[in-house]
């Protein structure tokens, strides 16, 4: 199953943390009904490990804490990563989507100081969603300077029908989320952004069809006029990664925005991914009957067009 120097464009990591700290997010994780058998880690080495028995090159790493000041220590330690391994890690800087000004002052920090490869933003950070008309100024910044911007879901809110939300709810997150950018005409405004959103896009492609058929009648609020046509192209502008997609999520994903838009994740580091699931996830990328294995190694390594500061490393 060995690939041969793919970039996986969704690993997450956590800053090292204390027992005490470990046992209370263990205990908000329980609460929201996951049955894990003892306190989730991450640390370095055994990602490496991993990396190296498949054969990825390069990881880049986000962490999206829900507070400020642990936001920042996050981005500071992800920074120290790809200090110590820059041709294995790079940084996705999380942004506070909830704080616009400390968005924008993250950014900065994160060109300057950290040297960040891309930025990683939640579809609802504490209660805010990306369609939010406060975030107008944080657009404005991130299309200024043509980023990449991985959007993921808020993998540990509150149980839902007594699972966790990781399992489903995730995916309809997404999909509201990017449904109502779309709606808010988000993509229009700001075209020069290269919006890349997790699990092979949760259920929106899947519910895409749907969208551009039903989405815009007469008896759909669409302020922002947006047309057929201009849907159907800021979808197929979208990217997505493979993480949590395999092996029924590809093809709808695919379907919207083509191969070349598709890049390879994992969701290595979290909870809910194992050695077992990535394995499942490279195993059905390479099984797909209706790509050459060309395209499919092109979705190994797709991810270093949208990130030039780790292609840059990967090149030294």
């Amino acid at each position: 199953m060995l690939v041969n120097g793919w970039i996986d464009t969704h690993a997450h990591f956590y800053p090292p943390e204390n027992d005490s700290q470990r046992a209370a997010r263990w205990e908000l994780m329980k609460a929201a009904a996951w049955q894990t058998p003892e306190p989730p880690t991450w640390d370095p080495d055994s990602t490496l490990a991993y990396m190296d028995r498949t054969g990825i090159a390069m990881q880049l790493l986000s962490n999206i804490p829900k507070s400020a000041a642990a936001l920042r220590a996050s981005n500071e330690y992800g920074a120290s990563l790809v200090a110590e391994h820059p041709a294995r890690f790079g940084l996705l800087a999380a942004l506070p989507t909830d704080d616009c000004d400390a968005a924008l002052a993250e950014i900065e920090r994160a060109e300057g100081q950290l040297r960040a490869d891309g930025y990683a933003v939640t579809c609802r950070y504490n209660g805010t969603y990306l369609s939010d008309a406060s975030l107008e100024p944080l657009w404005a910044e991130l299309d200024r300077l043509r980023a990449t911007v991985f959007v993921h879901p808020d993998a540990y809110g509150g149980a839902e029908m007594g699972r966790p939300p990781v399992i489903i709810d995730v995916a309809f997150e997404t999909a509201r989320t990017v449904t109502d950018m779309l709606y808010k005409a988000v993509f229009r405004r700001y075209p020069n952004i290269r919006f890349v959103v997790a699990h092979c896009g949760g259920a929106l492609p899947a519910l895409s069809g749907r969208l551009q058929v039903l989405g815009l009648e007469r008896w759909v609020p669409n302020p922002a006029h947006i047309t057929p046509s201009e849907m159907g192209q800021h979808l197929r502008r979208l990217y997505l990664d493979t993480a949590a997609g395999a092996p029924t999520g590809l093809g709808p994903g695919i379907a919207m925005v083509g191969s070349g838009h598709l890049l390879y994740g994992s969701d290595c580091g979290v909870p809910c991914t194992t050695d077992a699931t990535m394995d499942t996830n490279i195993q059905s990328i390479l099984a797909l009957g209706f790509l050459s294995d060309e395209e499919k190694h092109s979705i190994g390594r797709a991810a270093l067009g949208l990130y030039p500061r780790a292609a840059e490393r990967l090149a030294r």
